[in-house]
């Protein structure tokens, strides 16, 4: 899924990934093989967060998914892989 601004922000302080901006030249490429998302880089690799069960009422939640994992030392390229959901879930309260 697409994330709002607020969520990529909210995403980044709480996890420390890095956004892949959607005007970037492998957005195509990773829309192709992983689908519609807003995808970020941390040292683990490729994630993107999908929605899950709220905490509490009046909470979005998103679980952060490891897509690839870095190929080399010098993070120059990635190994796709199965989707593994992390243990981070980012929170954010509806009204954003």
């Amino acid at each position: 899924m697409r994330l709002t601004e607020d969520l990529v922000e909210k995403t980044v302080s709480q996890c420390g990934a890095q956004a892949i901006p959607q005007g970037h030249p492998a957005i195509p490429q990773l829309n192709e093989l992983f689908g519609d998302h807003t995808f970020f880089l941390d040292d683990t690799g490729l994630v993107i967060v999908e929605p899950t069960q709220s905490p509490r009422r009046g909470v979005w939640a998103g679980q952060v998914v490891k897509l690839a994992a870095w190929s080399d030392p010098d993070r120059t390229g990635l190994s796709p892989h199965r989707p593994e959901p992390t243990d981070v879930v980012i929170v954010m309260p509806m009204e954003h």
